[in-house]
C-alpha cells in the first residue's frame, strides 16, 4: 500500500509516499514533523509539481531519476493542467529535447489504429517523488509505477482482474524493435544522427506482435508511422506485469549488461530504496532549521532540480561520444547535457560547492569534447554541440573552478580550447564555426555593430531569427575575455593576458551616459535611435537577447566597480537600480509579453524569470546599500518562488534557475563567477549547515530570522566582527561560521563604506 498525504495551499497539492522513509508508518504526518530534527531525510520536502504550470513558456517536468544520471522519466503530457498522458518514456534525449522509446499499458481489445490514444489520469491519485512515480488511469483501471536506476528503469503495471493485459512499446523517431522471446525485447532508436539502444525483460511471458502506429503532430499538421511492439498477457493469473530495462548509447549488448548489473533480480522495492538513499545523500548535504514548511519545500525542490543535469553516460568504463562518433574506453565519468548560458551563473558554482569532484569530471568532459570535436562546446547536448544563445561562458566556468581549487582536469588543453573559441570562433548567436566579418569588426572596433531599424541584413552567417544581438554579444564576450585573461595569467601567458584583459573593457564602448543604459551602435560608431524597452524585434534580438535594454544595463559582472564609475558613482548607481525595479512597462502587459515572452517575473523592468537578471539584486552591496539587497531578495523569493504549480517565474532550464533559489535562500550568491567571492543577501532559515566533501561544515546562523526580520543588523565570521557584505570561497572550505543578527528594520550603516564593497575585477586596462 502507498500512503498519500495531501496538503492544500491555494491550488497546490503535495503528495508523499510513506515508503520514502524506512520504518515510517502510514499515519505519520511527514510535513508536521519537528522542522529541526536532523535525523530525517530532506527528501520528504521535495515536490516535483512546483512550477508545473509555466507562466508563459515551459513548465517544469516532474522528473524521476537518480542525481545526474541519464535515465530520466516523466509522464508525457502538456503540463500539470493536462489530465491525459500520452506515454511513459524509457529515457530522455537531453533536457527538453525529446524522449527515447516509450511504454503504455492498455486493457480490453483496442483496434490497432487506436494505439496512439492518450489515457486519463486523476491528479489526486498520482504520486511523484524523485525516486518513484505512480499514477492510476481512471478509464482503464490500470496503475503504473516506476523507479529509476542509473542507466536502467523498472515499471510495474497493475491491471484489473479478468481483463486482457497489453503493453505497447513505441519508438519516437526512427528505429526498430526486435522481439527476442515471449518475455524479452530489444530496440534501437535513431535520433539526430546517433542511436540509443534498449534491452528489456518482462516478469512473465506474453503473446507478441509488431505493428505500427500513426503519430500526429498537431502543430506541424503532419503524421508519421512509428514502430510498435505489443505484448499481450493472459487474462487469468498475475495482475502485476513488471518490465525492467537497460539503456545504452553503445549497443544492445551493453544495454543488457547495464540491466544485469543494476537490476539483477525482480525487486522493485530494492531499486526504489536505492534511489531514496541516493537522493537523501545529496539533499542532506544541506540541513536547515527554521523557515516555514513552504520555504523548505521550495528550497529542497530547487536543490533536487539542480541534479537533473549534467548526466553521466559512461557505461562500465566506456562511453559513446557524438563529438567524434566513437566509443571511448575511460573509467572516468563522462557528462553531457549542459546549457552553459543558463548554468554558469549559479548551477555550476553550486556544484563546485557541493560536488567539486563531479564538477571536475564535468569540466574534463568539456575538454574531451573539445579534443574530439575541435571547438570547446557551448551547449553540449547528448547528440551534438548546440551553439544556442550567445557567449563562450564555459571559459568562465573553467576559471571559476580553478580559482576555487578544483583542478582535476587538463587545464592546458582546456586553455587551448578556450583560446581557440575566443580567437577563431564566430560570436554570432546560434552559430558554430569560424569567424565572420562581424567578428573581425568586433576585435578591431571593440563592439558588435548593429543594424538600424528596417535595415536589411547583409551578412549571410547571421541567424534569421536570432539576429545580431549586438549589445548582448559585446557584453558577454567582454566577460568571457576577462575570464580568459585571468586564466592566461594563471597559466603564465603574459601576452595573452595583456590582450584579453584589454578586450574585457569593450562593454564600456556601448554605455550611453545620457540614457544610463547599454546601447547599440551602427558600424560607423553612431548611436541607433531605439526604444530600449521594446525595440529590436522578438526578444529584442537585434540588440539584446530575450530581455530588453533595462536588463542588459547591468551585464558587466566582471567589472562592477567600472560600471559604477560609468554610471556616475555609487549614489547614481543605486538610484538606477531603484528605478529598474520601478520603471513602468510603458504599454500593456500583453503587448510586452507578445514580444518578450522570456522576460517574466517582472518587478518594474526587472525580470526574475530569466537568467541575466540573477545577480542584479545583489548589486546594491557594491553601492553601499546592502539592506536593499536584503529587501529585494526576500521579496523576490516570496513573490516568485512559492511552493505551488506556478512557483517558477520563467524557464527553469534544468536547474539553471532553481540554483539561484538555493543560493539566495541560504543567504549568499556568487555574483561574479570567476572570482571566489560570495555576496551576502538575506537567509530565509535560522540555521544552515553545509557538509563539505573535505569533512568540514560551513554554518550560517541567522538569529531571530523571520519573514519580518530580514535585515542584517550585524555579522560575525568565526566570532570576529564582519563589516562587509561578502566572504570568500576559502572561508567556506575552512568550515567557517557566519553569524548574522537579524531585525525588522534595516541597519543602513552595515556594509556601507566603500572599503566594504565586494571585489570586482582586479585589473582594468583600456584598449589602445
Amino acid at each position: 500500500m502507498i500512503g498519500i498525504l495531501k496538503i492544500k495551499k491555494g491550488i497546490m497539492k503535495t503528495q508523499l509516499s510513506k515508503t520514502l522513509i524506512s520504518g515510517v508508518v502510514a499515519s505519520f504526518l511527514l510535513f508536521a514533523c519537528a522542522p529541526n530534527e536532523d535525523t530525517k531525510s530532506n527528501l520528504r520536502y521535495v515536490d516535483p509539481y512546483i512550477g508545473g504550470m509555466g507562466h508563459l513558456l515551459h513548465p517544469t517536468r516532474p522528473n524521476v531519476q537518480l542525481p545526474n544520471q541519464m535515465v530520466r522519466m516523466h509522464p508525457i503530457r502538456a503540463d500539470y493542467l493536462d489530465d491525459q498522458i500520452s506515454f511513459f518514456p524509457l529515457s530522455m534525449i537531453s533536457h527538453r529535447k525529446g524522449e527515447l522509446f516509450g511504454i503504455m499499458p492498455y486493457s480490453g481489445y483496442i483496434k490497432y489504429e487506436k494505439w496512439h490514444e492518450r489515457q486519463t489520469y486523476d491528479h489526486d491519485l498520482e504520486i511523484v517523488r524523485p525516486n518513484y512515480y505512480s499514477t492510476y488511469f481512471i478509464d482503464s483501471d490500470i496503475r503504473t509505477e516506476f523507479t529509476p536506476g542509473s542507466k536502467t528503469g523498472y515499471f510495474r503495471f497493475t491491471f484489473p482482474a479478468q481483463t486482457n493485459k497489453i503493453l505497447k512499446l513505441q519508438i519516437n523517431h526512427n528505429g526498430d524493435w526486435d522481439i527476442i522471446s515471449e518475455n524479452s525485447i530489444s530496440g534501437e532508436e535513431l535520433f539526430f544522427g546517433m542511436k540509443a539502444y534498449v534491452y528489456g525483460e518482462f516478469n512473465q511471458s506474453g503473446k507478441t506482435s509488431l505493428n505500427e502506429q500513426t503519430q500526429f503532430d498537431s502543430r506541424k499538421k503532419t503524421s508519421r508511422l512509428e514502430p510498435v511492439a505489443l505484448f499481450e498477457f493472459p487474462t487469468e493469473g498475475n495482475q502485476l506485469i513488471e518490465f525492467k530495462y537497460g539503456i545504452s548509447f553503445i549497443d544492445v549488448t551493453q544495454a543488457k549488461a547495464n540491466l544485469d548489473s543494476e537490476i539483477p533480480n525482480w525487486d522493485f522495492k530494492a531499486l526504489k530504496n536505492q534511489g531514496e538513499k541516493a537522493w537523501s545523500n545529496v539533499l542532506d548535504r544541506i540541513r536547515v532549521k527554521g523557515g516555514t514548511d513552504a520555504q523548505r519545500r521550495t528550497f529542497y525542490t530547487s536543490l533536487y532540480r539542480c541534479y537533473e543535469r549534467m548526466v553521466n553516460i559512461n557505461e562500465g568504463g566506456r562511453y559513446y561520444s557524438a563529438y567524434d562518433h566513437r566509443v571511448h574506453e575511460d573509467d572516468r565519468d563522462f557528462y553531457i547535457d549542459d546549457w552553459v548560458w543558463d548554468t554558469y551563473l549559479a548551477q555550476h558554482p553550486l556544484r563546485m560547492l557541493l560536488d567539486p569532484q563531479m564538477e571536475a569530471d564535468m569540466l574534463q568532459s568539456y575538454v574531451n569534447m573539445y579534443e574530439q570535436y575541435g571547438w570547446m562546446p557551448q551547449f553540449p547536448l547528448l547528440y551534438k554541440d548546440d551553439p544556442a544563445m550567445h557567449g563562450f561562458h564555459s571559459t568562465i566556468v573553467f576559471l571559476d573552478a580553478w580559482k576555487k581549487g578544483i583542478r582535476d582536469f587538463d587545464i592546458e588543453k582546456a586553455y587551448e580550447g578556450m583560446k581557440k573559441n575566443g580567437t577563431e570562433a564566430t560570436m554570432l548567436p546560434w552559430r558554430n564555426g569560424p569567424k565572420c566579418e562581424l567578428d573581425h569588426f568586433y576585435r578591431e572596433k571593440g563592439f558588435y555593430p548593429a543594424l538600424k531599424p528596417e535595415e536589411k541584413e547583409t551578412v549571410k552567417e547571421v541567424h534569421g531569427f536570432e539576429k545580431r544581438q549586438s549589445v548582448a554579444i559585446t557584453l558577454a564576450h567582454s566577460y568571457d575575455d576577462w575570464a580568459l585573461a585571468e586564466m592566461a595569467k594563471e597559466m603564465g601567458e603574459t601576452e595573452d593576458y595583456e590582450y584579453f584583459i584589454a578586450e574585457a573593457t569593450n562593454y564600456r564602448n556601448l554605455y550611453r551616459p545620457d540614457k544610463k543604459l547599454m546601447w547599440p551602435k551602427d558600424a560607423e560608431g553612431e548611436w541607433i535611435d531605439i526604444d530600449p524597452k521594446f525595440d529590436g524585434g522578438p526578444g529584442g534580438r537585434d540588440y539584446y537577447d530575450e530581455n530588453n535594454g533595462y536588463t542588459y544595463a547591468w551585464q558587466a559582472q566582471h567589472d562592477i566597480h567600472g560600471l559604477i564609475e560609468l554610471m556616475g558613482g555609487r549614489e547614481e548607481f543605486a538610484a538606477n537600480l531603484d528605478q529598474l525595479f520601478r520603471e513602468d512597462l510603458g504599454r500593456r502587459k500583453w503587448q510586452f509579453w507578445a514580444k518578450f515572452p522570456d522576460a517574466t517575473g517582472l518587478v518594474g523592468q526587472f525580470s526574475m524569470g530569466n537568467e541575466p537578471s540573477f545577480h542584479i539584486p545583489y548589486l546594491y552591496n557594491y553601492a553601499g546599500e546592502p539592506w536593499k539587497t536584503q529587501k529585494r531578495i526576500r521579496f523576490l523569493l516570496d513573490v516568485w518562488f512559492q511552493d505551488n504549480i506556478f512557483g517558477i517565474p520563467g524557464d527553469e532550464d534544468g536547474g539553471g534557475m532553481t540554483a539561484f533559489v538555493v543560493f539566495s535562500s541560504l543567504g549568499f550568491y556568487p555574483v561574479t563567477p570567476g572570482l571566489p567571492v560570495y555576496n551576502i543577501g538575506s537567509p530565509v532559515f535560522e540555521e544552515v549547515k553545509i557538509q563539505l566533501d573535505n569533512g568540514n561544515t560551513f554554518t550560517i546562523i541567522a538569529n531571530d530570522c523571520s519573514k519580518v526580520n530580514k535585515y542584517i543588523q550585524s555579522a560575525k565570521l568565526n566570532g570576529a566582527d564582519l563589516k562587509r557584505p561578502w566572504f570568500t570561497h576559502e572561508d567556506i572550505l575552512h568550515g567557517s561560521t557566519l553569524e548574522l543578527e537579524m531585525g525588522p528594520y534595516p541597519n543602513k550603516q552595515w556594509g556601507n563604506s566603500p572599503e566594504s564593497a565586494p571585489p570586482s575585477s582586479v585589473d582594468r586596462k583600456k584598449k589602445e
